[in-house]
Parts: C-alpha cells; structure tokens; sequence
C-alpha cells in the first residue's frame, strides 16, 4: 500500500517524531540517504515558489534522484484534461509526485489516481511540508515538542489550519488569534480537537492576540494576504493590532521564540527589528524545509 503525505495527520504522532529525528540526522550529511537512487520525481507547481521548489528539487537530488520540475501550464491540465487522466499518465512514467496547487480536492483527486506517493507542498487549506520543518525547528529550539505552546496570530490561512492539526496530533497546545472573519477553517478545527481528544492538546481559537500569546513558547505569523488574495488589500486593515512586536512578545514566555514561514512583509505582520532578532531562528525553518522533506521521502518512499 503507498502512503502519502497531504494532511499532517497522514502520519501519526510517533511517524512525525520518527521523521523530525531521521531529518535532524540527515542534516549532518546531507548525501547519506540515497533512498531516491533510480528514481523520478515529479514536482508539479500551479503557484509560483522559492523555498518549496528550491528544496524539494536540491532533496531529490541529494537523495540521488532525477526532480522533473513541471508548471501547470507546461502540461495538459492547463487545457481541461481531467485531473484523474494526468494522475494515471504520470503513473506510468514517474514514482512519486509532489504538488504545490490551490484546491486541497484536486490534490486529493489526484492522489487516488496516482498509485505512487503524493506529497502536499501547498494548497489553500493546508501546507504540512511548513510545519514539519517548523516542528523540526522547535524540536532543535527546545529538545522537545511535547508541553510547547504555540501562538498562531494573523490569517486563519493554510498554515495556520495546518498548526492546529499538527497541535492536535503531537499533544502540544497551539492557540490561533485572528479577526473576526478570517477564523482558521472549521474544519481544520474539528479535526485538531478530535485528535485532542486522545493526545490532550489544547486548541484555543481567538479574536485576541494577547490571549493567544500568553506564555506562548513560539509566536508564529504569515503574510496577512496570502498568494493568490492580493486583490483583497482592504482587508489588512482588519489586522490592525495582529503584528508581531515588542509589545505583544511581552505576554509570551521569557524564553519564546517568533518563526515565520516567509516569505515576510515587515511592518505588516512582523515588525522589522523583531524579524531581525529571531532571523537565525526564521532562516533555520527555513533551511530545514529541505532536511524534514528528505526525511518524509524517505519514510514514504521506503
């Protein structure tokens, strides 16, 4: 049976574990696992990306395979062939796929067409790729995931839907503060307690961001427009009082860190001087992207 990777909760807590320790492994030598050896995998991008692609096509490379990095409008699709039909063709020519789109329906189409892997790297409701190299972060941060508390505040976007499943799934508490209206999807939320119920995470869902961030380990943000919203500028004005800054860090825990999935808009979300301040911390999420998805191949394609 081949095992894919869409949602977070696709692994279980002990597999999420296993990985984020295998990829803190692989950081030391990044050419030791060659699990990918004879292998094509095909990257199929319908948003445009630096981080994701950088990382999954250096992966690939590094775990000695061949990344096919293929746009959306280079294939087919972009001329209404049915998902299903591309899924099926690429079946017979590639091992396993990672997709970075805007509908979590086509991904999920896609990946019961295509008997190989799948791997999410994107799409409007959730982004688990992000918070495994961000659980590998806190994990390298603190030595442990477990009695953490993470601060979501900003847009109840993908990232943030993905930060209360993973809660959920860990057993750490993660509490999201966002306007009203632009609350993480419900079900997002429902899932996140459902697997709280067995892990006993808190899950806090909230309109204030000091709430939220008091005595919070990791202060987390995103851009407050996310890609593909740029026509919807008006609504930064709703965020007004949602930046990460000096002020509201006075509510976390002595020892919090602030991460960031980049790419930033300081002054917005984030002020500049504390994006400075914790940039060694951003830019280790950063480059752990590349870490924690070889770990994730490897689990998946073994």
């Amino acid at each position: 049976m081949k095992k894919d990777f869409l949602n977070i909760s696709d692994l279980s807590k002990d597999e999420i574990l296993q990985v984020i320790d295998y990829a803190v492994k692989l950081k030391k030598d990044k050419f030791q696992d060659q699990t990918l050896k004879g292998r094509s995998i095909g990257l199929i991008f319908m948003k445009p990306s630096t981080r994701t692609r950088l990382s999954f096509e250096v992966g690939v490379y590094q775990m000695g395979g061949q990344p096919l990095y293929i746009t959306g409008s280079s294939t087919q699709l972009s001329r209404g062939e049915d998902i299903k039909d591309t899924a099926r063709v690429m079946a017979r020519y590639l091992d396993g796929v990672v997709i970075r789109t805007y509908s979590h329906n086509e991904i999920e189409q896609f990946a019961e067409y295509f008997d190989k892997p799948v791997i999410n790297a994107l799409t409007d409701y959730l982004h688990p790729c992000q918070i495994l190299a961000d659980l590998q972060t806190i994990y390298e941060k603190f030595g442990k995931l477990e009695g953490i508390k993470v601060a979501f505040v900003g847009d109840g976007n993908n990232v943030a839907n993905t930060w209360l499943i993973a809660g959920g799934v860990v057993g750490f508490d993660v509490s999201v503060a966002t306007p009203p209206e632009y609350e993480p999807s419900g079900k997002a939320v429902f899932e996140a307690v459902k697997h709280a119920e067995k892990t006993g995470a808190k899950i806090n869902i909230t309109n204030d961001p000091v709430e939220a961030v008091k005595n919070a380990d990791v202060i987390y943000t995103d851009v407050w427009v996310s890609m593909g919203q740029e026509g919807e500028r008006e609504k930064k004005e709703k965020f007004s009082g949602f930046q990460i800054n000096k002020q509201l860090l006075n509510y976390a825990s002595k020892d919090a860190i602030v991460m960031h999935c980049l790419p930033a808009h300081k002054g917005e979300e984030i002020s500049e001087d504390i994006f400075e301040e914790f940039a060694d911390v951003i830019f280790d999420e950063a480059e752990n992207r590349l870490h924690s998805q070889k770990a994730l191949m490897s689990f998946l394609f073994k």
